[in-house]
């Protein structure tokens, strides 16, 4: 019984020793949890920074002059698109301005291997603004990219890049 006893009490007075080395451990691994998350942060930017500075989509609010760009009117219905003009030249750049006379539509350009090139949205009472070059010449598809009801997946025209 006095064995236990001992036992006990070299348990007992040990187990303070190890409260105070894992207090001091504690304390550096907390001063390098603070260094560690600005790491992370200033990493964080850094990389942010690099993937989006040859940002692939142009300006969309640059202005152009007069002769330098072509406009498309774009209206959008369930399930259709009137797009005016809908022939364009291929490496001037194109102004489309989309709308909606319904409900949301998503205005989506894809080229002959259905890469999607851009995209906005088509808002009732709103007009939104997509400026896009195409590089060469070809047919173009515009899909719809958000669900506007039950022939959704029929609503495709196409525009022809001369």
């Amino acid at each position: 019984m006095a064995l236990i006893a001992a036992v006990f009490c070299f348990v007992l007075v040990n187990s303070k020793k190890v409260e105070a080395d894992y207090s001091t451990v504690t304390k550096k691994w907390y001063g390098i949890r603070g260094k560690w998350f600005f790491f992370l942060l200033t990493l964080g930017v850094i990389i942010t920074y690099l993937s989006l500075s040859p940002f692939p989509i142009p300006d969309q609010k640059k202005g152009y002059q007069e002769n330098e760009y072509q406009v498309v009117k774009v209206d959008s219905y369930q399930w259709y698109w009137t797009m005016t003009p809908n022939t364009v030249e291929a490496g001037k750049p194109v102004t489309f301005l989309v709308t909606s006379g319904d409900v949301n539509h998503g205005f989506g350009i894809y080229d002959e291997n259905l890469e999607l090139l851009g995209q906005t949205q088509a808002m009732p009472g709103y007009t939104n603004k997509l400026i896009h070059t195409f590089d060469k010449p070809g047919k173009y598809k515009i899909l719809c990219l958000e669900y506007c009801g039950v022939a959704h997946h029929a609503m495709i025209t196409e525009l022809t890049v001369k």
